[in-house]
């Protein structure tokens, strides 16, 4: 019960502020105080030419999560004197989008243009992309719309051509220690943390600025003594999931880096990438099938035991599951790196398929027919045909093209590897094939 003689609250007096996030606090006020994207937003940069040409258009900005991609856009319509006004894809549909364009074009009538921020814009389908367009002609909107994923796979033509795209990158350590310490200012306190520890926490944001604020707003928050280690550290705080998306752009970026560390004969390059891929929970039976894929797509004949070795190391996985079976799948990514290499197969296949398609219908050499019937022998078939076993070499050098083609050459087997045995093979019977002609 409240005491009789209790000062009544002034009702007059201010509401106290609410407490407000570290992003919010430190977030910058002009363009110049953006951490990053130098190559973006410097005098050099797309965007900072622009701006000093005051021609600014409609832009894609394209970037990882947390490197600034809000706060751009908005510093963006108070350099251009626009009002700011923010949606999401997510949570807006066609009903949202009349209203924001209805109020966009009261606005553009009183003299003042809209910069309409579009968060994940990629997941607005084709329909509601295109109803941005007479909006981006006419001047009624000026459009930023922001994306994590690769704008060329999951954005229209049609908006492409209307927008630049600004390619933003993933805060380096440089610029989150730069973070952290506009963060300790604003604290008015530094952070109870060792030299390695402080690495340890930049690192644990993994390139995104708004993760190690929130960090940071947890450290700054423990009631310790003195400063804490690593090890300390690391028993209080999680380290950030790693950027990864099975079905996004950056499935594709580790993939394409895993094939091309393999294809590199890098043993080490393709080990980081497949444990990369691994830490981000693919699913080890999709790394399995790229395995084979490899063996066959670029190594080839050179050694025909690849293919058998990725084979192995899938059903191998499919028996014992994980983690041991991804021990198999590791020792497979080693083996393809360092595996002599080859796409002449590769090579010889998409040369047969134009082949196949160039010459349409063309039918077979009549002496390489068979003859069942004795219509079919008057016909020809079958006439003259060699049967290789009975001449002394096994080889009669006949021409198994069809008459009106010329020989192709598309097997050019490489000089490494089990494919040197195949090229002199391929040289000794090109050499009959000359004999038998003369």
């Amino acid at each position: 019960m409240a005491d009789l003689f209790d000062t009544p609250p002034d009702p007059n007096a201010p509401a106290p502020e609410a407490p407000r996030p570290l992003a919010d606090r430190i977030r910058p006020k002009t363009l110049g105080e953006v951490i990053g994207q130098e190559q973006v937003l410097g005098p050099d940069g797309p965007l900072g030419a622009m701006l000093a040409a005051g021609s600014l258009g409609s832009l894609i900005l394209w970037g990882p999560p947390g490197v600034g991609k809000t706060t751009i856009a908005r510093l963006l319509a108070d350099a251009s004197d626009r009002a700011f006004v923010q949606i999401s894809a997510i949570f807006t549909g066609v009903p949202e989008l009349r209203k924001v364009f209805e109020a966009a074009k009261l606005r553009r009538g009183q003299g003042r243009g809209t910069l309409l921020f579009v968060d994940e814009i990629h997941r607005f389908n084709k329909a509601q992309q295109d109803s941005f367009l007479p909006h981006m002609e006419d001047g009624t909107i000026m459009l930023v719309g922001a994306t994590t994923e690769n704008p060329s796979f999951e954005l229209n033509a049609a908006v492409l051509s209307r927008a630049q795209v600004m390619v933003l990158e993933r805060l380096d350590l440089a610029d989150l220690e730069r973070l952290a310490q506009r963060a300790e200012k604003a604290l008015d306190r530094p952070l109870p943390l060792t030299g390695k520890a402080r690495e340890a926490l930049l690192e644990m944001a993994d390139g995104d600025g708004r993760a190690l604020l929130n960090l940071i707003e947890q450290v700054a928050a423990w009631k310790v003594t003195g400063t804490l280690d690593t090890d300390a550290l690391s028993t209080r705080l999680m380290r950030r999931a790693a950027k990864y998306d099975k079905s996004g752009d950056e499935h594709y970026n580790l993939i394409s880096a895993l094939h091309k560390s393999v294809r590199g004969s890098d043993p080490d390059a393709a080990l980081y990438w497949f444990a990369r891929m691994l830490e981000g929970g693919e699913d080890p039976r999709y790394l399995a099938r790229r395995f084979v894929r490899m063996a066959v797509e670029d190594i080839g004949l050179a050694d025909p035991q690849a293919q058998t070795h990725a084979l192995h190391a899938w059903e191998i996985y499919e028996r014992i599951g994980s983690p041991e079976g991804e021990l198999a799948l590791a020792q497979t990514v080693i083996y393809l790196a360092l595996a002599p290499k080859s796409n002449a197969g590769y090579v010889a296949y998409k040369g047969a398929r134009a082949q196949a398609q160039k010459t349409g219908s063309e039918p077979p050499p009549k002496h390489i027919l068979n003859a069942p019937t004795k219509l079919m022998s008057e016909q020809g078939y079958g006439a003259g045909y060699a049967y290789d076993h009975d001449a002394e070499d096994g080889f009669s050098g006949q021409n198994y093209f069809p008459d009106t083609m010329k020989r192709p050459v598309l097997y050019q087997p490489v000089e490494r590897g089990f494919e040197r045995e195949l090229k002199k093979r391929v040289d000794w019977f090109a050499k009959l094939r000359e004999q038998r002609k003369s």
